[in-house]
């Protein structure tokens, strides 16, 4: 099998690296700015912006034919398709996981805290009688192992989880003095 190169291969090579460059960066500045890390989306759109300027003329002198289109189009989905793989590997920010459970027990809440998570727990009443209800605060990034953790001691809890965007006092603020 030959593989012939020629200078429409590049052009469309070309115009999707560009845009999923450019489409990837902007989705991650876009992700920092809502989490308020609004320094590194300072720094990050520099280098978006450069790419976008480097890649704009080429793009736009390119754009003939639609073999060219449909390259830009696929960069700019396979941009924010990247964007937020990479989004969710960075998992920025902080989780509460509503968590409720249908033993009342302290053994649960104990062991959570015991992983360095901060619980708020309380007796609840459910549709079949009493139930524990906790607020759990994490960091996103260890999302995966508190699942796993109240997996271990009740399998069938029902859990709901939320993106605080700023929060104070309590647990954290206490651990980072």
């Amino acid at each position: 099998m030959v593989i012939i190169i020629t200078s429409g291969t590049i052009q469309f090579t070309l115009i999707v690296a560009i845009n999923v460059t450019y489409v990837t960066l902007t989705t991650i500045r876009f992700i920092l700015m809502v989490k308020g890390l609004r320094t590194y989306a300072s720094f990050l759109s520099v280098i978006e912006v450069f790419v976008y300027i480097m890649g704009l003329s080429i793009i736009l002198n390119n754009l003939d034919s639609y073999w060219n289109i449909a390259a830009y189009c696929l960069g700019y989905g396979t941009g924010v398709y990247l964007g937020s793989l990479i989004e969710e590997k960075l998992a920025l920010g902080y989780i509460t996981a509503e968590v409720i459970v249908d033993m009342v027990d302290r053994e649960l809440p104990d062991a959570i805290r015991n992983a360095g998570y901060g619980v708020t727990s309380w007796i609840g009443d459910g549709r079949d009688g009493k139930r524990l209800v906790m607020t759990v605060l994490a960091k996103r990034n260890r999302q995966k192992d508190l699942l796993k953790l109240i997996d271990s001691y009740c399998p069938n809890a029902f859990i709901v989880f939320e993106e605080p965007k700023n929060f104070r006092g309590g647990f954290w603020t206490r651990r980072a003095t």
